[in-house]
């Protein structure tokens, strides 16, 4: 089902990152989550209901920081001059309508040790690519396992979530070009992210529709 979704882009200049003081993937994880109300009930938060939130850091440079946010509701206010700006609009039902699109996401790669049960990271550039692969197909609904698919960047992030609790993540960057195989899955999945690690900035699909043409396949 496509919900009524809005992509926001939160600016942030050097003053304002200072000042929030953003300075790992928790600090990121506040400044996004304070610009939204949360409409889950307890009971919904309780049974681990999504904040239908995401979003992907865009990382920083000499001129500040540019967070692009996806969330099923619109943010409760822009952010004050100080604190840099956010720009919102709703996306149309149809962005959703194409059969290719080119991507990049940052997933946490791992799986279950069969043995342990423990969730273990996938490690190596060829292994995460393997598993991005599978799983898209298996449950993201889109094929991403072809020639243009590129793993740019793996890096592990450590930091302290809420009461100061240690929180380690593998974290990959991907891009290339997917192919919608299930409507409903590949939907889903933009809606709500992919993989885990989404409250930390993983799983934002970064899509632009690929009309078709034959030198893209």
């Amino acid at each position: 089902m496509k919900a009524i979704m809005f992509a926001s882009v939160l600016t942030l200049d050097r003053k304002a990152v200072t000042d929030l003081k953003i300075t790992d993937p928790y600090s990121i994880h506040r400044v996004v989550y304070s610009l939204f109300e949360d409409v889950r009930t307890e009971v919904e938060k309780l049974s681990g209901k999504a904040s239908g939130i995401i979003y992907a850091d865009q990382g920083g440079t000499v001129y500040g920081r540019q967070i692009l946010i996806l969330s099923n509701h619109v943010p409760l206010t822009c952010v004050d001059d100080q604190y840099g700006q956010v720009k919102t609009k709703k996306i149309n039902k149809s962005f959703l309508n194409y059969d290719r699109y080119r991507f990049k996401v940052g997933v946490n790669p791992c799986q279950r040790n069969n043995k342990t049960r423990k969730l273990v990271p996938v490690k190596g550039r060829d292994a995460v690519a393997k598993w991005f692969a599978q799983r898209s197909e298996k449950s993201w609904g889109f094929s991403a396992g072809n020639a243009h698919l590129q793993v740019d960047n793996i890096e592990v992030l450590q930091f302290k979530g809420k009461k100061q609790r240690p929180i380690t993540i593998a974290k990959a960057s991907l891009q290339g070009i997917l192919h919608v195989t299930d409507q409903e899955k590949f939907t889903q999945s933009f809606q709500q992210g992919i993989g885990r690690g989404r409250a930390f900035g993983c799983g934002l699909l970064q899509i632009v529709p690929q009309p078709d043409n034959p030198f893209n396949q």
